[in-house]
């Protein structure tokens, strides 16, 4: 087990706000790209997450009004054109394995998506547990409309879990823009919020959720992701298991006293 608190990455801002750490993606003049270097450093940081004992919940924040423009045309699309069969397929893994991490990392992640949120920003968006917008938000999985497949770090599996087959389509399709209030109502934001509030509201639900029961807690994002491949049987058997896990732990009998008592648990993750 690790404290991941005093973390100074390179590539990207890191904060803490108590229990809850707040990452940032810092070039807002050009609307937060993704670097090479970004990437590899976000995957890294997403993969220790599994072992930190002082981050119970993650807020990807945006950064002067735009969360994330994607790869950089410069620092990555322009070095990808020149690249052999290989090195691109590596990039791609890399890529990909930064979507693995946020699945794996064990801790709830909220989106909070103001301005562009496009490419590998919106893909960071999908991944994320949940996700809240404000009403200027444009999410775009924009891959076909610079010539590539919509199927990018796990869009095509992972999209239309979220709002459905064919909106997902049209989405991977098109390259178009969903606005906020298609995303809300289509269930990929959880709420939308004014931008002034929008921080301060992921954070409220980033709390609520870091005080809960921790470790129950990464229990259920693992089971979230990994039912999708399991049959009715396979996820009720997996969930009895998980379940009974869960009922070793203090924060199970911390419950249950607070219940008799009639008081609030106040839960510590173990």
């Amino acid at each position: 087990m690790t404290n991941m608190a005093g973390l100074t990455p390179k590539n990207f801002l890191w904060s803490m706000d108590g229990d809850v750490a707040v990452i940032r993606l810092n070039n807002p003049s050009r609307k937060n790209p993704l670097t090479f270097e970004s990437y590899a450093e976000l995957r890294d940081t997403f993969r220790d997450l599994v072992y930190a004992t002082d981050v119970h919940a993650v807020v990807f924040a945006p950064n002067g009004g735009n969360f994330c423009s994607g790869g950089d045309v410069h620092d990555i699309i322009g070095p990808l054109v020149a690249m052999e069969m290989v090195d691109l397929l590596k990039f791609t893994r890399m890529t990909g394995d930064l979507v693995k991490a946020m699945l794996n990392c064990g801790k709830p992640i909220i989106s909070a998506v103001d301005g562009v949120a496009v490419g590998a920003g919106a893909i960071i968006t999908m991944a994320s547990d949940l996700r809240l917008a404000t009403q200027q938000a444009k999410c775009a999985f924009l891959f076909n409309r610079v010539g590539l497949a919509g199927c990018d770090m796990g869009s095509c599996a992972i999209l239309p879990r979220i709002i459905g087959q064919g909106r997902a389509a049209e989405l991977l399709y098109l390259g178009r823009a969903m606005t906020a209030d298609e995303g809300l109502a289509w269930g990929y934001y959880n709420a939308l919020h004014p931008a002034e509030t929008l921080e301060s509201e992921a954070l409220k639900l980033a709390h609520r959720i870091a005080a809960g029961p921790t470790f129950a807690n990464g229990i259920t994002k693992t089971q979230l992701n990994h039912e999708w491949n399991m049959t009715p049987d396979q996820a009720i058997e997996a969930e009895a298991q998980a379940q009974a896990i869960c009922m070793q732990t203090e924060d199970f009998v911390r419950a249950y006293k607070a219940f008799v008592a009639k008081e609030k648990p106040v839960f510590e993750g173990n």
